[in-house]
């Protein structure tokens, strides 16, 4: 509604699985993987407690008047009683556990009043349950489907249940005497789960399936009040139903990975969906058949960052090949270029900050204009060459790319896009360029231990050498022009004992910035940490730690010995039973193999690159 992005002070100890917001939208409670979770006052954004649910929790949801909210656990159900807003020793107090279902529950949806749940599993059925004992209920089973149950739902008058399978089933149940010939239904007043005109039970009345071709249903959510069903398929394609009629409204592909998540709002007018494989998510108006949001981050790595001159916009590139800017007051990505084929590298804005630069290994560097939204330069080199870094001239007439494999520096105009200049010297690979902001020289600095000043504009061509001991891995002017600072690689000792504090893998700075003020250097690497150091007094000022994410590697400070087996640590071994991922590779994977090309391996913790704002 107000076009804003916000991200919440507080973080899980890894990725989060599951959210829940309670209905008055003051509690949230948000799982991670390993089924630890934190409850928050939402509007105050405080941690009120931290809690642990012992087990992967595959749903967690909320009663509708906000008293209970039912959690998977295994093939159990627990239902907790929703706490307050003080901090007391044990706000989450268990109500009833449930238990009946075969295999893991996937799914918990509660009908309109709070008094009955319903519950899906992996053992291809749903259950029917309720939240305190009623004399003369019993919970039902709900079986037919060959397949996991995603998802069941009530209609508005309790009296239906629509339950969906992975294979792309839709059951319709309805709650009918037994023997209906005793009884008139149509002279039915009481509430459907009402048991005085004789035995009842639910029975499936219609079976309808939703054909995609040899696409399976991965997510799907009902609205009862328009009694309207969507689906979301692992082909990126999701679809809107009426129900009971089984209408489809429409069907749209809106991704080429499948839909991990959907929900719709409250009016049902608008419907969310989430990708994971890709980062999107999208608000759709299906009514207008238009996005009201549509969002997507590098699917990738991100490798470079640039700021704008008012500091109001940021550049982004990626190893996906894709150039994005964003607002950074409301946090939204506003346009992205994906003209590059492949990784890139390095992206600047200009001075004016109407046009944005970006260096890329595909062997261009492009010129996109921020007021038309368009590609309106291509630079190259004779021969192809690999970019690695770049620069742009205060004037923003002349833009400069080191390149990796033959370890030239290029000259272009950006008027005329032609090649000006080839400045051979430098004997390694090219890890840094930056223009003075005032006298009108470039500086490089490169893998064979050396900084260079390059006089780019004069006649003399004259070259100065600055030599270190060791390679030089970042650079970075004084905004007054008058100091430059270089981050090197450290002799490594061949009998270090790796631990948190003297391994050397990540002893260096692959990024280096000052502050606006110029007082202070900002330096990133492949640690956990960011360091501010003051100039004049020499000393560590501050390190911030960028994520507390056990998901990653290289958070823990120590490891824990009873995590190591032998087989190795004990989180790299693959001993999950979920076959999810094997359906998304279709050849079925011989048991106890490893497919290299997968790349399921831990994302390291680490940054690319470090920026100040130049507004402070």
């Amino acid at each position: 509604m107000n076009n804003k992005a916000v991200t919440f002070p507080y973080e899980n100890r890894k990725n989060i699985d599951r959210i829940a917001l309670s209905p008055n939208a003051t509690l949230l409670i948000s799982v991670d993987e390993d089924g630890r979770a934190l409850l928050v006052n939402y509007n105050r954004q405080i941690v009120l407690h931290h809690f642990n649910f012992k087990n992967k929790v595959y749903d967690l949801q909320f009663s509708p008047d906000g008293k209970y909210f039912a959690v998977t656990h295994g093939k159990q159900v627990q239902l907790w009683k929703t706490p307050g807003f003080h901090r007391e020793f044990t706000p989450i107090v268990l109500h009833r556990v449930y238990t009946g279902h075969y295999d893991e529950v996937t799914c918990i949806t509660w009908s309109p009043d709070s008094k009955y749940f319903l519950t899906t599993s992996k053992d291809m059925s749903a259950r029917v349950y309720s939240t305190n004992p009623i004399e003369g209920f019993v919970p039902f089973t709900l079986s037919g489907h060959r397949d996991t149950v995603i998802g069941a739902w009530f209609s508005k008058e309790q009296d239906t249940i629509y339950t969906v399978s992975k294979d792309g089933a839709l059951f319709e149940w309805r709650h009918q005497l037994i023997n209906p010939k005793a009884q008139d239904s149509d002279s039915e007043d009481e509430s459907a789960m009402e048991v005085d005109d004789g035995p009842r039970r639910w029975s499936a009345v219609q079976r309808h399936f939703f054909y995609q071709d040899h696409a399976k249903v991965v997510c799907a959510a009902y609205h009862a009040a328009s009694a309207m069903m969507v689906v979301g398929f692992s082909n990126g394609v999701f679809g809107i139903w009426e129900l009971p009629s089984f209408n489809n409204i429409h069907t749209l592909s809106i991704s080429q990975k499948k839909i991990d998540s959907v929900t719709i709002n409250k009016s049902g007018e608008w419907l969310a969906f989430g990708a994971s494989k890709l980062g999107q998510l999208l608000v759709w108006e299906w009514q207008s058949e238009s996005y009201v949001l549509k969002q997507q981050g590098h699917f990738y790595d991100m490798n470079c960052l640039s700021y704008s001159s008012d500091g109001q916009s940021v550049v982004t590139g990626g190893d996906d090949g894709k150039v994005k800017v964003w607002n950074t007051v409301s946090g939204f990505c506003f346009v992205t270029f994906s003209e590059h084929t492949s990784r890139v590298t390095a992206t600047e804005f200009a001075k004016n900050g109407q046009v944005v630069f970006s260096a890329s290994l595909d062997g261009t560097v492009r010129a996109f204009d921020l007021v038309r939204y368009r590609n309106f330069r291509t630079f190259t080199s004779p021969t192809p060459v690999q970019f690695s870094t770049l620069a742009v001239d205060p004037s923003g007439e002349v833009v400069c790319a080191g390149a990796q494999n033959t370890f030239e520096i290029y000259v272009w105009s950006v008027q005329t896009g032609k090649l000006l200049d080839i400045l051979a010297g430098h004997t390694a690979p090219i890890s840094g360029l930056a223009f003075s902001p005032t006298a009108q020289f470039l500086a490089s600095s490169s893998w064979d231990h050396s900084i260079r000043t390059w006089d780019v504009f004069g006649r003399g061509k004259s070259v100065e050498s600055f030599t270190h001991l060791s390679e030089v891995l970042a650079l970075a002017f004084r905004p007054d022009g008058k100091e430059i600072c270089g981050s090197t690689l450290d002799g490594r000792k061949a009998e270090d004992k790796i631990t948190a504090e003297n391994s050397t893998s990540g002893k260096h700075f692959n990024s280096l910035c000052y502050t606006a003020d110029g007082s202070c250097v900002i330096g990133g690497g492949n640690s956990k940490y960011v360091c501010i150091y003051d100039i004049k007094a020499n000393i560590l000022v501050k390190k911030w730690q960028i994520s507390k994410n056990l998901s990653f590697d290289g958070t823990l400070e120590f490891l824990n010995s009873k995590n190591m087996t032998e087989a190795g640590a004990m989180d790299l071994i693959d001993d999950d039973d979920d076959m999810s991922d094997l359906e998304d590779r279709q050849d079925n994977a011989l048991p106890g193999t490893k497919d290299l090309s997968k790349r399921n391996v831990r994302p390291e913790i680490r940054t690319k690159a470090v920026r100040f704002s130049p507004t402070g």
